[in-house]
This record gives C-alpha cells, sequence and structure tokens, in this order.
C-alpha cells in the first residue's frame, strides 16, 4: 500500500514500533555444530532443527567480555555516536568509534575530541588510533588512560588510502617491522589495564606479505587481540577477502590470543562460515552494516545458537532509517545531522522499489519532517528483496600502493618516515 503524501504523525503510526531487533518474528536459519578442534573448533552446517548451543564464547578482549563474538569496525564518517547506539540497540558487542590520530588526540584538537565522544551508557568505549611515531603513540594511550577517555584501545595498521600509506602508515606500516613493534610497545607500555589491540591486513601486496610476522610481534608486545582483514593493501576493498589468511594466523598464534576475522561479512552466514572455515575467535564487520543495522540482531542470534529473525520488510527498514536520522540530529544538531543521513538512505533502500523521483527526494532530505513526508510515500509492506543482500559501500579496484620513496628498501629500519606525523587529520 502506498501512503501518499500523508504526513509525519500518520507515518509514524504506519511504521513498526522500534527496536527491529523486537519487532522481527523468528524464521527458521541454519545451524551450526562444532567439530573437532576442542569445544570450540570450525563448524559444519546442518539443517534447520532449532539449537541453543552457542557457535562461540563469549568474546574477552583484556578485561571487557561480550557476550557476542562481534567488532564493529571503525569507518570514517560512519560509526559515530548515533550509528554505534543503533547497532548497539541490534545486538551485543564491541563497538569501534571512528579512527582519531594519536598526534590530534596529544595536539587537544578539538575535532578530534568532538570525535570521540560517546554515550554515557556505552560499554565498554572503544577507540581506534593511528599513529606512525611510536612516542605520540605512547603519549596518546597514556592520556587516554589518565583521563579515562576510553575502556580499550584498537590500532590500526589497515588503512590502504593512498593520504595515508604514502606517509608509512595504516597498511604499509607492518612491512617495517622495527618500527611496527615499537609502536605497539609504546601503546601496551602506556596503556596500564587498558586492553590494546592490533587491526591489520594480509600485506601491502602479494609480494609482500607482513601479517604472520606482525601478528606474533604484537603478541610478544602483549596485545589483548588481533584483527585481520584478509586482503592487502593494494586490493583495497576489491575482489574478494583471503579467508584462509585469517586460518594461518589462528594457527600461528597462542591459542589464549583472541584472532578476529574481518572481509565480506554481509550477513550472519557469511560469519558463521568464516568461524568454521578459519576457526577465528570472533568477526569484525564493517560494509557489511551499512544500511543494515540489524546485521548485529542476526549475528548475535547466529552466534547463540538461535534461529535468525526474518527479513525486515520495507515499513521495518524505513523505522529504522528514522532512528538512524533522528540518532544523528541528536548527536550533530539537526541540520548537519539530516544531511549526515542522506548518504545512509541508498544504502538502506538498495534493492527496494522506490522510484527514482522519490530516491533523488530522498537523497536531498532537509529535515526529519521532510523525512517522515517522503517515507510515507514508500510501499511499506514491501518484503526484503534478495537483491539487497552482498556487497555494500565503497569496493574500487586494485591499485598500486602510495609508500614514501625507499620504504621497501629495509624492513628492520625502525626510524619514523620524515613528515610522517608533521600534520593530524583531526581524525
Amino acid at each position: 500500500m502506498i501512503f501518499g503524501g500523508l504526513g509525519h504523525h500518520t507515518l509514524r503510526a504506519r511504521l513498526p514500533a522500534y527496536p527491529l531487533a523486537v519487532q522481527r518474528g523468528c524464521a527458521t536459519h541454519g545451524h551450526l555444530r562444532r567439530r573437532s578442534r576442542g569445544q570450540w573448533g570450525p563448524v559444519t552446517l546442518l539443517d534447520s532443527t532449532p539449537t541453543t548451543r552457542p557457535v562461540l564464547p563469549p568474546l574477552r578482549i583484556g578485561r571487557h567480555e561480550v557476550t557476542t563474538p562481534v567488532v564493529l569496525a571503525p569507518m570514517a564518517g560512519i560509526t559515530n555516536p548515533g550509528f554505534r547506539r543503533l547497532c548497539r540497540e541490534q545486538g551485543a558487542g564491541f563497538y569501534v568509534c571512528e579512527m582519531i590520530t594519536s598526534r590530534g588526540l596529544v595536539e587537544k584538537n578539538p575535532l578530534t575530541f568532538r570525535m570521540i565522544a560517546f554515550d554515557p551508557d556505552e560499554q565498554p568505549r572503544s577507540m581506534q588510533l593511528y599513529g606512525v611515531d611510536p612516542a605520540a603513540m605512547g603519549q596518546a594511550v597514556r592520556m587516554i588512560r589518565e583521563r579515562d577517555l576510553a575502556d580499550h584501545v584498537d590500532m590500526n595498521f589497515g588503512c590502504p588510502v593512498p593520504k595515508v600509506t604514502r606517509r608509512g602508515g595504516g597498511a604499509a606500516l607492518p612491512y617495517k617491522r622495527r618500527l611496527f613493534e615499537r609502536l605497539v610497545r609504546a601503546a601496551v607500555e602506556n596503556a596500564g589495564d587498558l586492553p590494546v589491540t592490533v587491526k591489520m591486513r594480509i600485506g601491502i601486496d602479494d609480494e609482500h606479505h607482513t601479517f604472520l610476522e606482525a601478528g606474533r610481534i604484537a603478541a610478544d608486545a602483549g596485545v589483548a587481540a588481533v584483527a585481520l582483514h584478509a586482503r592487502t593493501a593494494a586490493q583495497r576493498y576489491s575482489g574478494q577477502a583471503d579467508w584462509s589468511a585469517i586460518a594461518r594466523l589462528r594457527d600461528h598464534l597462542p591459542a589464549e590470543l583472541p584472532v578476529l576475522g574481518n572481509g565480506d561479512i554481509f550477513s550472519a552466514d557469511d560469519a558463521l562460515r568464516m568461524v568454521g572455515e578459519t576457526a577465528c575467535d570472533g568477526v569484525v564487520v564493517g560494509r557489511g552494516c551499512l544500511g543494515r543495522p540489524w546485521l548485529f540482531g542476526d549475528l548475535e542470534a547466529a552466534f547463540a545458537g538461535r534461529p535468525l529473525p526474518a527479513p525486515p520488510n520495507l515499513g521495518q527498514v524505513a523505522t529504522t532509517l528514522r532512528r538512524h536520522a533522528v540518532l544523528l540530529c541528536e548527536h550533530m544538531g539537526d541540520h548537519k545531522g539530516i544531511r549526515d543521513m542522506r548518504k545512509h538512505i541508498a544504502w538502506y533502500l538498495k534493492g527496494f522499489a522506490v522510484g527514482g523521483d522519490l530516491r533523488r527526494a530522498l537523497g536531498m532530505v532537509e529535515s526529519i519532517d521532510q523525512l517522515d513526508e517522503l517515507l510515507a510515500q514508500l510501499d511499506l509492506d514491501q518484503e526484503f528483496p534478495s537483491d539487497a543482500e552482498g556487497p555494500r559501500g565503497r569496493q574500487g579496484s586494485p591499485g598500486k600502493v602510495v609508500l614514501p620513496e625507499h620504504w621497501l628498501d629495509d624492513a628492520d629500519d625502525p626510524s619514523v618516515p620524515f613528515g610522517a606525523e608533521l600534520e593530524h587529520s583531526g581524525g
């Protein structure tokens, strides 16, 4: 049924009550059974017979434990307090804020401090740091501990974008194994009882894999977990993630150190397959939750061994979309919040029959009231479309990684690249 130009009061009466995790019914789904490798070894798909046996135990990172072994990957311009709250309302996990620079934190950059805002009830508060200079990294982590800015620090060694790698940061840095070790140790030694984790990629490209050695260095330095995005920096977000690298890393590191897998998790089935193929201790979700925050509810059910909720219809999606917009406006203010919401709308509506004019109008929405008027024009009874599944967000194409001059000449050079931290990004 199309509701024409109904006002926002009528729309709210038509939309399902929030939260989505509660409003969705249950549908039978494939379940998993653990096999040989101890209590939590690899898994195999079974039939749809309901079970309540957990697929994985709770995820413990340092002194923090969550029942669902899932981490929200930091995404620039995405994982702000509003989006994190929306995801937390769906299911348990570690929800990490947008990446910030260690230099920006040390210099008390105002934008940096706005980016590390957390809700009063957000626990644990997870922050990701980017840095290239061990001294700045140590100062930043010490500041986080002394000022109680977060409960968990993740270090970014996975970013593949040129503005980061050309300075030796992100996915380029683990190649310099001595510098990598200095950075990780600087963080761990200044963290006190705050757990420090590391997120990295397979390597720079197919000729320069670094993940096994970097994982061992990080483990020896005392990190609380290691996460691997199973692509090289050269792949960026293209192609298919090589989950076998996650399995190799899990076999390479001490059993008591959690290894988390990242890459191509767009559904609960993907997460269960990754665990089954790699024996990893949990999963990291990035692009798969864009426009689909209910994925965390699916993951909570799947890892608990419960049937998955039924996919949402368009009315339920519209309810969640509107909730997202309200949370962004609360965090950013009405003007910035609704404009930031625009980029999310296409992800939410992917695969649904909406119409070009209405899609364009939604992409230019200026207020919550206007959003209500436009959402009221949708056929809210539409079922979730099958072609809405799969990849979303940026994918791009593979390419040569931009590196500092002579970066590959000496992997044992521990020096900080010239100019690497002369500026901060404010994020």
